[in-house]
């Protein structure tokens, strides 16, 4: 970290006695909008292989997808999206065939000239073979319909394509010829359409951008963003007390934002809803999580509800893989009695007796040192252990927690991530077969193996994919929640609203209501 811990101490130090003093600092260099993110230092700026939430927050600023919901929004309906590389769109053919019309006179980053159909159809090819190509899977070919206008066909009719693909991180547009250029160094010196651009990529403290003069559309208001990496929970809090960070990614642990209220009641908290999907995967070929005995067990050992508890204001119960309100998504009282897995301590302890372990088990598993992961797993800890689950956590740098599970090296592994209120979308990451994590890391976020192992969700998937009314659609993804709740590959945890605590000279320049751990900073200015 280039801000570390005793800098930041420093500081706070010195503005608890000269508080007068930092403001005039801060009023001089309005500038720059600096924020602080919760992960030891940038991983990637590739918007095609990030795993870093922290990351992703760079690529936000400097890439662009042909579409995009309004800001602070999540979009599901055609409606919901606002025109941005594509000026305009339609679907044929029952929603098999997407045309979208690009908007002539976009300017890459850098010098590297205009946007064309080239350069879509590259970065949805380099997406399709990428990082989470398996939500791309439905796609059958991208073509280019002259220069300003491209075709997308589908293996299947899909009315929320929009939001299912192309509104996504991966689906990006990258410049073609910037991307061939640069190869393996085009992660670190990345090339979009945003409205911003990079200015420098430091591996230690974090990644600054800059507007771009060229932008096609409303430039930036703010003329320098500071994206800094600072995972040590205290320095960051004292970075953003301190006036030194206007805005940092908030501790998601109990107690935090009442703690930080009386310190300093002007701050602001942006925080989506209903945020983060928790969500516990198990590794079915780790024995004896195989025995679907021993899932139940573990089931019935949590408590979901004391779980999203602790973690008010920001924690949501959940019963099944997405959260009540979303769409497929069930209360516990809607669930059929024996899918409800009430917490029940003797039933756990039956359950795991009956699979051959009255003294219960030992066994380890990974978690990130980030707050919000290590509350949660350690409430966890402590919730099954009256059952007989003995787990012992490995607590690791965040980088290197999700590193590990992409590499298949975790037992239980808790993942926290946003998504859309189009239910297929976590299937296909968590779920699919296609999404199944590899040892050498190249697979996808199925850490269970679920459908691999096992026979999984892939049959019913695809029909959901395929579905030519909503209704249809809802029917088959519910049948998919409770077929998760039957074999347990994974147990939803919790929900948990994305955070940013800002101070409050800085208007982000509209509401954050909903949306991915993420959002835009064009708009936003600091008084």
């Amino acid at each position: 970290m280039a801000m570390n811990r005793r800098k930041f101490l420093g500081a706070a130090a010195a503005g608890a006695a000269l508080p007068s003093t930092v403001n005039i600092a801060r009023a001089a260099n309005r500038d720059t909008i600096s924020i602080a993110l919760a992960a030891a230092g940038p991983r990637e700026a590739d918007p095609n292989k990030t795993i870093l939430g922290a990351d992703n927050w760079a690529t936000e600023q400097m890439f662009e997808q042909l579409v995009r919901p309004k800001d602070g929004m999540f979009g599901v309906r055609e409606e919901d999206f606002v025109p941005t590389l594509a000026e305009s769109w339609k679907s044929s053919d029952g929603a098999r065939t997407w045309t979208f019309a690009l908007r002539k006179g976009v300017k890459f980053h850098k010098g590297y000239g205009e946007m064309t159909s080239d350069d879509v159809v590259h970065s949805f090819d380099r997406a399709r073979k990428g990082m989470n190509r398996a939500n791309f899977f439905n796609v059958k070919e991208v073509v280019k319909d002259g220069d300003h206008s491209v075709v997308i066909r589908l293996n299947g009719p899909d009315p929320l394509f929009l939001g299912s693909s192309v509104f996504y991180n991966n689906a990006s547009i990258v410049s073609k010829k910037a991307d061939i250029e640069k190869g393996e160094g085009f992660s670190q010196d990345p090339v979009g359409t945003g409205p911003y651009e990079l200015a420098r990529f430091d591996q230690k403290s974090g990644i600054y951008v800059k507007a771009f003069d060229a932008y096609w559309g409303e430039k930036a208001k703010t003329p320098n963003l500071s994206i800094l990496y600072i995972s040590d929970t205290t320095a960051r809090t004292l970075a953003l007390l301190s006036g030194n960070a206007d805005m940092i990614e908030a501790v998601r642990a109990p107690g935090w934002v009442d703690s930080m209220l009386k310190r300093d009641k002007t701050l602001k908290f942006d925080m989506t809803v209903p945020g983060s999907f928790n969500t516990l995967m198990i590794n079915l070929t780790r024995k004896p999580f195989d025995d679907i005995r021993v899932r139940r067990a573990l089931a019935h050992a949590m408590d979901q509800t004391t779980l999203a508890t602790a973690l008010t204001p920001m924690g949501g119960v959940v019963a099944t893989i997405n959260p009540p309100g979303f769409p497929a998504g069930f209360t516990k009282q809607q669930l059929p009695p024996e899918l409800r897995y009430e917490h029940d301590i003797n039933k756990a302890k039956d359950l795991l007796k009956e699979a051959g372990f009255p003294n219960g088990l030992d066994f380890e598993s990974n978690c990130s040192q980030r707050e919000d992961y290590s509350s949660t797993m350690l409430i966890l800890q402590e919730q099954i252990r009256p059952a007989g689950f003995r787990m012992k956590l490995n607590m690791m740098d965040h980088t290197a927690f999700h590193a590990a599970n992409r590499n298949d090296l975790n037992t239980l592994a808790m993942n926290s991530s946003s998504y859309p209120p189009i239910p297929t979308r976590v299937y296909i990451d968590y779920l699919s077969s296609e999404a199944n994590a590899t040892k050498d890391g190249k697979g996808g976020q199925n850490y269970s193996h679920y459908g691999v192992v096992t026979p999984g969700i892939d049959d019913q998937l695809k029909q959901a994919l395929n579905a030519t009314t909503y209704d249809e659609y809802l029917k088959i993804c519910q049948s998919i929640e409770l077929q998760v709740q039957r074999d347990l590959p994974a147990i939803g945890l919790s929900t948990l609203s994305y955070t940013i605590a800002r101070n409050s000279r800085v208007d982000v320049g509209y509401d954050v209501k909903s949306g991915y751990a993420r959002w835009r900073l064009h708009r936003a200015t600091a008084a």
